[in-house]
């Protein structure tokens, strides 16, 4: 016999019991959807990271108080909370210090606690310098940023990130507007253009909202700076602006007292960090296709139990046991392949969908992946179903009844 014949036989048998085809390969259609939806959820979230920092610039660098390991989260994160040794005198120091910084801001951060009009948002705060909107890329949709007198007189102004300033004022212009946080009033010099590309997932870059640095050591009872932010005059830059700045202030701090973090370092962390659970995701998800495989086993045990008399017919005129075998084989095959064919459009739709409310994004791995992997199932486990069908002795098959 050839495939062609195996295939024949295949779809005859398989259309003789419409229902418990389709029940077997819900396993599979479940367990490839599951991974390609999931798959395209964790490659989503790593697009939506990469657009957000790119947007911020890739000659960025962060000096933080304390020693993070960007490897480490705990770490980081014990180190964030780190008292700051940083000083404002330091920015001036960096500055002479290196000939590839073009602009260097400090940065004090405290609770964002936001009201209008009876309506009150949470929202990231921070109190900067003129220069921290050019070291992040930052524009204003209306009004005016704050400026260097704003900062040198104290002066209770915001400008508003286009985030909170939608979510109070709406479409409305806030500028010359009055908001207060924590009962002290500041005027709304202007609103920020949008950046971020939205969503659910990661941090929205466009939730911010920024006093002048000065007022905010007085609004948040703080004397240091809890973060420097430099911007190098290009992305070659970097290392070389990295180098001065650890050296400048190594002369005055210890090496556990601060962290010169590169944007790009942040990225490649955080990247990795969103591979390894997408990666996680997608095998977590596979274990539906073992599950969904090892029905099919059963399915086709049972099925050369209930065939057992059509195979004892089938040897009895000349079918050899590689015959017998090759179609409970092509049998099962076709059940995987049918069942991962539906499984990758339903978790290619289903992801299409999701990305109304979440950035996903379907990719080609995954889908042959899913596809390969429902293949190789139909394979490894109808091999034991054909063998026990190709080893049934003819004359005990036609016996059985």
């Amino acid at each position: 016999m050839n495939i062609f014949e195996y295939i024949k036989l295949a779809f005859q048998a398989l259309r003789t019991n419409k229902v418990r085809s389709v029940l077997t390969m819900l396993g599979i259609i479940i367990g490839v959807s599951s991974v390609i939806l999931l798959v395209s959820i964790g490659t989503g979230l790593q697009e939506y990271v990469t657009t957000q920092f790119q947007a911020l610039g890739a000659n960025t660098i962060f000096i933080m108080p304390g020693k993070l390991d960007l490897k480490n989260m705990q770490s980081a994160g014990t180190a964030m909370m780190t008292v700051s040794k940083l000083e404002v005198s330091d920015i001036e120091d960096i500055e002479r210090g290196s000939n590839v910084i073009a602009f260097a801001s400090p940065a004090v951060a405290g609770a964002g606690i936001i009201t209008y009009r009876g309506k009150t948002i949470s929202t990231e705060l921070a109190g900067i310098w003129e220069n921290y909107f050019q070291i992040m890329n930052f524009a204003a949709k209306s009004g005016d940023l704050i400026r260097q007198n704003d900062v040198e007189r104290s002066r209770k102004v915001i400008v508003l990130g286009d985030k909170p300033a939608t979510d109070l004022f709406g479409d409305t212009d806030p500028v010359g507007s009055y908001v207060t946080i924590a009962g002290v009033r500041y005027l709304v010099k202007g609103r920020l253009a949008a950046k971020g590309s939205g969503g659910a997932m990661g941090a929205n870059i466009d939730d911010h909202a920024f006093i002048p640095y000065t007022t905010a050591l007085r609004q948040f009872n703080q004397t240091k700076p809890y973060m420097i932010a430099v911007k190098t005059l290009s992305q070659t830059d970097v290392e070389q602006a990295s180098s001065d700045i650890s050296h400048v202030l190594l002369k005055r701090l210890k090496e556990d007292d601060f962290t010169v973090m590169k944007q790009t370092d942040l990225l490649n962390t955080i990247t990795q960090f969103l591979s390894v659970i997408t990666v996680a995701l997608g095998g977590i998800a596979a274990i539906s296709l073992l599950v969904g495989g090892i029905g099919i086993m059963n399915i086709m045990l049972v099925s050369v139990t209930e065939r057992t008399h059509e195979i004892g017919l089938r040897k009895a005129v000349g079918a050899t046991p590689q015959d017998i075998m090759g179609q409970f084989l092509i049998e099962a095959v076709i059940l995987s392949l049918f069942g991962g064919i539906i499984g990758i459009l339903i978790g290619t739709v289903g992801s299409i969908a999701l990305n109304a409310l979440i950035k996903t994004y379907v990719t080609a791995w995954s889908v042959l992946l899913a596809s390969g992997f429902s293949a190789l199932i139909g394979i490894v486990f109808g091999v034991a179903p054909a063998m026990r069908a190709a080893r049934l002795d003819p004359i005990e098959a036609l016996r059985y009844e």
